[in-house]
């Protein structure tokens, strides 16, 4: 079964047609502007983002704190928009009660036991707390789970069954995790968390990467729903990576994070782009 980019209704297989491959990325784009409330919403979360760098220079950490927070709802607000223009209005609840709750239990349970992410704790530097977790952390979790899924679903596909479903799991959990290859880094030289004994991946521990690939692939195989608006959510993915390599290139010398990072979601970007052809292209409006 092949999917649409945005509305992802299902098509009879077929072979997908040679102007779809060519013109992959300008359909993606043109799915993207035809739905102005989400571009709004989509173009706010960047303007947050590129700001956060004038809001330390200017403000010093309350402003880089604020900004990391607007950061955060913003994004969590342009993916919840997109599963609801897109008709998935209970896909979008689930995934906006769920995930953050799994979230935050999964770290509660990871600072109290060390499992499984390793032995670590939050600073007081990120609020407000619940049980001694930011409660900004497990809305991170949901601001790029869908992303994720996006990219399971272009590379993977949207075929029924377990089977793929285990699949689509899996490489969402890579999609997931190659994120955190900026963020824990980034996290860690801010003070926002302390690894207890610091790891071989610029201070943190590889079993982190471990726990966050078993984490997100249970959160997708129990979550992630059957079809999905691709172009706005693989978007986000890509806009993610373009400025996380930025930030932490040239405003906050974390030059091999920054090459880690862009080589980790580089790398699932570019297997998305090869798998393409398995997406068809089509004139589907939003539900």
């Amino acid at each position: 079964m092949r999917v649409n980019l945005y509305g992802m209704q299902p098509s009879p297989l077929e072979p997908a047609p040679a102007d779809a491959k060519a013109h992959w990325l300008a359909a993606q784009l043109a799915q993207i502007l035809r739905d102005r409330l989400v571009l709004v919403s989509m173009g706010i979360w960047v303007l947050v983002i590129v700001a956060t760098p004038i809001a330390l220079w200017t403000m010093g950490q309350p402003g880089l704190l604020a900004a990391l927070q607007a950061g955060v709802l913003t994004q969590v607000v342009t993916v919840l928009l997109v599963l609801v223009r897109a008709g998935l209005w209970r896909q979008a609840l689930l995934a906006g009660v769920a995930v953050p709750l799994l979230g935050w239990v999964v770290e509660v349970v990871g600072q109290a036991s060390g499992f499984p992410f390793g032995t670590y704790h939050y600073t007081p530097l990120l609020q407000p707390q619940l049980a001694g977790v930011p409660v900004l952390i497990p809305l991170a979790w949901l601001m790029m789970m869908p992303p994720a899924w996006a990219m399971a679903v272009v590379i993977v596909g949207a075929e029924p069954g377990w089977r793929a479903r285990l699949r689509r799991a899996a490489v969402a959990a890579l999609a997931f995790t190659a994120w955190d290859l900026f963020l824990d880094p980034q996290m860690v030289a801010w003070n926002a968390w302390v690894w207890a004994v610091p790891g071989a991946y610029f201070g943190i521990p590889l079993l982190n990467f471990a726990g966050w690939l078993l984490v997100a692939f249970c959160v997708s195989l129990l979550l992630a729903p059957g079809w999905l608006p691709l172009a706005p959510l693989l978007t986000i993915y890509a806009i993610t990576c373009a400025l996380q390599t930025i930030g932490q290139l040239l405003f906050w010398q974390l030059a091999g994070p920054g090459v880690a990072g862009l080589a980790g979601m580089g790398s699932m970007l570019a297997w998305a782009y090869v798998r393409r052809a398995a997406v068809v292209v089509t004139d589907t409006a939003a539900h």
